[in-house]
């Protein structure tokens, strides 16, 4: 047994636990607090979750979730006309794969559905003429 211990030491040895004492840890400003991106803890029953990216590289955040089977809406108000693009595209790319859909909702808002995820009815953009 002695010999399989050591083995298994060597191969994936354990790592001691290093408990950190809340008070030895430094206290971050709210400024430094890290914020959530989306409006609250996203659970596995989740169905809808809710963007408002303010950098590019928050449209990976989308992509995850629905390459978990949830819809996204993704408002792009805080993003600059390019990086707001970029994120369409990018999210456009992921929809492709994954054979969704993805539809304007509003003024710089898109509705990103997986295929497990149905949509029905139509926004209307424009304004109705008669």
């Amino acid at each position: 047994m002695k010999w399989f211990d050591k083995v298994k030491n060597f191969v994936a040895p354990l790592e001691e636990n290093l408990e950190v004492d809340a008070q030895d840890a430094p206290k971050l400003s709210d400024y430094e607090e890290p914020q959530s991106k989306t409006l609250s803890k996203v659970t596995a029953d989740t169905k809808l979750v809710l963007f408002e990216p303010r950098s590019f590289d928050e449209a990976e955040d989308v992509a995850r979730h629905l390459k978990e089977r949830r819809a996204a809406v993704v408002n792009l108000h805080r993003l600059n006309r390019e990086y707001a693009q970029r994120s369409i595209d990018f999210l456009t790319g992921v929809i492709f794969a994954l054979d969704g859909s993805i539809q304007k909702i509003g003024h710089n808002v898109i509705l990103c559905t997986p295929k497990s995820v149905g949509v029905h009815g139509k926004i209307t953009l424009e304004a109705d003429e008669d």
